[in-house]
């Protein structure tokens, strides 16, 4: 940014770049795609360094998959799932991580609708990008909307560990929006996801 310039007046955009890297090395890193490594970066114009932890993962997919038949009253595909980190059951939506090379994230979001939940949708669009923790890792999750659902068999993949013991159930649109507002569902891709469909719908954009 120019100097003078008051950072009120740039445009409200995040933007891309990175202090110098001065030093890295991993902390851990085996055949999984995460990984964990120690950057040192310098500060600009100045010699003092910082220590600073990375997590380097591949990005996901969400999908919220609204079922809208009766519009008054829609409805949306919700997991509940064991987290050992949590630790704990979550409420979450339909997600995968973007691990196959250089495939479409539309197509992994369809794939990870039909492994979960066992859905197909027939319209798909872009719901929000969220940064869910840039203090620590570049994860990107890219959330979808989907709608105009129907039954879609898995075939023959094979739900294992968590996912094999996770529940799929339907749940109102509202109903999960107030669950949202009232702390009692937090994941941060759920909660954008309902915030934001329900910003669009209210302003005419659904």
């Amino acid at each position: 940014m120019p100097a003078g310039r008051d950072p009120a007046d740039a445009p409200l955009a995040d933007r891309e770049g990175s202090w110098e890297v001065v030093g890295t090395r991993d902390l851990h890193r085996d055949d999984w795609i995460v990984a964990l490594r120690e950057d040192v970066v310098r500060r600009p114009g100045h010699d003092d360094t910082h220590r600073r932890l990375v997590v380097e993962h591949p990005g996901a997919v969400v999908v919220l998959a609204v079922d809208d038949t009766d519009p008054d009253a829609p409805r949306v595909c919700v997991l509940r799932q064991y987290r050992h980190a949590g630790p704990g059951w979550y409420v979450e939506l339909p997600a995968g991580l973007r691990d196959a090379d250089g495939e479409d994230p539309l197509l992994t979001a369809q794939r990870e609708l039909r492994e979960e939940a066992e859905l197909a949708a027939e319209h798909w669009q872009p719901l929000a990008t969220l940064k869910p923790s840039v203090g620590i890792s570049a994860e990107v999750q890219l959330i979808y909307l989907a709608r105009g659902l129907s039954h879609a068999d898995r075939g023959d993949f094979e739900l294992h560990g968590e996912e094999a013991e996770m529940d799929v159930f339907w749940v109102g649109l509202d109903e999960l929006l107030d669950a949202a507002l009232d702390g009692r569902v937090g994941t941060s891709p759920l909660v954008t996801a309902v915030l934001a469909y329900d910003a669009l719908r209210r302003r005419g954009r659904l």
